[in-house]
């Protein structure tokens, strides 16, 4: 979230309730709800789960990325056609 904000040239306070929130959400320190994340994707200008998706390719080892993304679309796929 941390980087995308700074792409978005936003300061902190204009993603959430005070901008003591949401360093500790860049810092790991706290876990937004599905609410809170909602309100920040909108006001980055992405989709929900984008954010979400992008918070566990930062984790993921390096080299991973292409392979997660590959899961989910498949897993996408094929929840979508039954």
């Amino acid at each position: 979230m941390k980087e995308l904000r700074q792409q978005r040239q936003l300061p902190q306070e204009g993603l959430g309730p005070s901008q003591s929130y949401i360093s500790a959400i860049e810092r790991g320190k706290w876990k937004p709800s599905l609410e809170k994340i909602e309100q920040i994707a909108e006001i980055l200008s992405v989709h929900p789960a984008s954010l979400l998706i992008l918070a566990y390719l930062r984790q993921a080892p390096a080299g991973e990325a292409d392979q997660i993304l590959s899961c989910i679309q498949t897993e996408i796929q094929e929840l979508r056609s039954t």
